[in-house]
């Protein structure tokens, strides 16, 4: 199991790998989420550590599962 940071930067991963497959900006994924933009950038950046709720919200704009925005994705060029 991730420590505490580790599955925080999972999920930040996770979140933004499926919203730019989706070709959403963050603007949308909030709208979509029902979050605000700023909260979204700080989920995809890792600084915030969301609830189960959030993550289930956030998994549902994304047409996806939250569990599979817990599994630990490959990094792909560009990302930090």
């Amino acid at each position: 199991m991730e420590d505490e940071t580790g599955i925080i930067d999972v999920v930040a991963v996770a979140v933004r790998k499926a919203r730019k497959g989706l070709g959403l900006s963050q603007e949308d994924l909030a709208l979509e989420a029902g979050l605000d933009r700023t909260y979204v950038s700080q989920v995809e950046r890792g600084t915030r550590n969301c609830t189960i709720i959030v993550l289930a919200r956030l998994a549902k704009a994304l047409k996806t599962t939250p569990d599979r925005l817990l599994v630990p994705q490959k990094r792909t060029r560009g990302q930090a």
